[in-house]
């Protein structure tokens, strides 16, 4: 029988979701930036990684480990 680790469930959800927040802030200053394409392209990296990052502590955090 394997138990759900929930604290990295948790963590990886939060991590998700400041993700998001971080990615939609920063689309709404964009506008007022010097290079909003290049801005973006790093925003996006930076959002992608840590989304990605945090969708693998979901997973495995679901998944658990043996008891």
């Amino acid at each position: 029988m394997r138990r759900k680790n929930l604290r990295v469930v948790m963590t990886g959800s939060a991590l998700f979701v400041m993700a998001i927040a971080f990615f939609l802030f920063m689309l709404s200053i964009a506008s007022r930036s010097n290079n909003p394409v290049e801005l973006m392209r790093t925003v996006g990296s930076v959002s992608g990684v840590v989304g990605g990052l945090a969708v693998a502590m979901i997973v495995i955090g679901g998944i658990g480990k043996k008891v």
